[in-house]
């Protein structure tokens, strides 16, 4: 019944504003706002929206990934926009370099978060799926 239909997600943010000028500025997205929620368009024809929330909480996990086929070429062009990236270190949970880059089992990928406390990441995939690297 739905397996053709367009879905899409979305999280909350506590500031659209502060999220337009993130998602639209620092990473480079195309970003549209509408009725107080913006819609993020993605590659490949995907669609994100964040919607105003007060009482806005963060996933403890992460909610937006994006690949990229140049893990340290993406986290320098997004440390360069001002973008921090956590780090890790903890013997429960995944430990990241200097950079904030987890490259242990797995993909090698980097956390950040935006303004209202969301967990985004980008990780290498070095195939013909993936972005090109740059933010």
């Amino acid at each position: 019944m739905l397996k053709d239909s367009p879905a899409f997600s979305g999280f909350s943010s506590n500031d659209i504003s502060q999220a337009k000028e993130f998602y639209g500025e620092k990473l480079g997205l195309d970003v549209a706002e509408e009725n107080g929620i913006l819609r993020l368009r993605l590659g490949g024809g995907h669609t994100v929206i964040i919607y105003p929330k007060e009482n806005h909480e963060p996933a403890t996990f992460t909610v937006l990934n994006f690949p990229v086929t140049d893990i340290e070429r993406a986290v320098d062009g997004l440390r360069a926009k001002g973008v921090e990236f956590e780090h890790y270190g903890g013997n429960d949970g995944p430990r990241t370099d200097a950079r904030g880059i987890f490259r242990d089992e797995g993909p090698l990928i980097a956390w950040f978060v935006d303004p209202a406390g969301n967990i985004l990441s980008v990780l290498e995939q070095p195939d013909e799926s993936a972005a090109s690297g740059a933010p």
